[in-house]
C-alpha cells in the first residue's frame, strides 16, 4: 500500500511539476509565476492527502519583511511556496542549480541560489542577495542551511538576518511542522501526513546592521521558532 502511495504521489509531482514548469517558461512576470507555482504546490499537497494548515497570515506586515523558517525536509520549500503569498522569494542551497528542470522553475519564479561550501563564490551570492533585499524584495530563507536526522533546530547562519537589517525591514519567524513525518531525511517514500505552518510574532530590526544587532534579531528569531516547536536545541547540544 505504501509503494503504490508512493508512486501515485511521484506521478502527480511529476505532472504538476511540468505542468507548472511550462507555465512558468511561458508567461511574463515573476508575480504572475509565483502564482502558478504557489498554485501547483497547494494542488500536490492537496493530492498527496498532506492536509495543510496555515496560521497567523495576518501577522505578515503590509511591507517588505524577511521570513525564516525550520527545515526539516525536502518538502520544506514546496510547503512554503504554498502557504505564503506570491510576493516572497527563496533564497536556496547552490546545490539545486544544479538540478536542470527544478533550477529553471526556480529561476524564474525569482529564487536566488546561495554558495554553502566555498566561501568566495558564498560570499557574492551574499552580496547579491543583500542587494537585492535593499531594493524593497520580501525573502524567504531557512537559516539552518540543511536539515538533520534528529528532530530539533540547528545553529542559524546570519545571512537572512543581515539582509533585514540592511533593508530595515522586520523578520517574521515561522515554524514548519509535519514535514519530518511526511518525508523525513533518508526516506524516498513519503506519507500522507498533516502539514502546518504558523507565522509567529513579526521581530522588529535595529536601525543598525552592526555585528551584535545582527547577533540579536538572529537570537530572537530562533528563539520563537524553537519555543513554538518544543524541540531541541541542536546548537546546543
Amino acid at each position: 500500500m505504501q509503494i503504490a502511495y508512493g508512486v501515485y504521489t511521484y506521478v502527480v509531482f511529476a505532472t504538476l511539476g511540468t505542468a507548472a514548469l511550462i507555465a512558468v517558461l511561458a508567461l511574463p512576470g515573476v508575480g504572475r509565476r509565483r502564482v502558478i507555482a504557489r498554485g501547483a504546490a497547494r494542488a500536490f499537497l492537496c493530492m498527496a492527502g498532506m492536509r495543510l494548515e496555515v496560521r497567523g497570515l495576518d501577522r505578515l506586515p503590509a511591507g517588505q519583511c524577511v521570513v525564516v523558517a525550520n527545515h526539516a525536509s525536502y518538502l520544506d520549500g514546496l510547503v512554503l511556496t504554498a502557504a505564503l503569498p506570491p510576493r516572497f522569494g527563496f533564497v536556496i542551497k547552490r546545490e539545486m542549480a544544479r538540478v536542470p528542470l527544478a533550477a529553471a522553475l526556480l529561476q524564474r519564479i525569482g529564487a536566488e541560489f546561495v554558495e554553502r561550501f566555498d566561501r568566495n563564490k558564498g560570499a557574492a551570492d551574499a552580496r547579491r542577495v543583500l542587494r537585492k533585499a535593499t531594493t524593497g524584495q520580501s525573502l524567504v530563507f531557512f537559516p539552518e542551511g540543511t536539515f538533520s536526522s534528529q528532530p530539533g533546530l540547528l545553529k542559524f547562519h546570519a545571512g537572512a538576518f543581515l539582509a533585514a537589517a540592511r533593508a530595515g525591514c522586520p523578520v517574521v519567524p515561522a515554524a514548519v511542522r509535519g514535514t519530518r513525518e511526511a518525508l523525513p531525511p533518508g526516506r524516498a517514500v513519503p506519507r500522507a501526513t498533516p502539514i502546518s505552518v504558523e507565522l509567529l510574532s513579526a521581530v522588529a530590526a535595529s536601525a543598525q546592521d552592526s555585528g551584535a544587532a545582527v547577533t540579536e534579531l538572529r537570537e530572537r528569531a530562533r528563539q520563537a521558532i524553537l519555543h513554538h516547536l518544543a524541540e531541541r536545541d541542536l546548537a546546543a547540544a
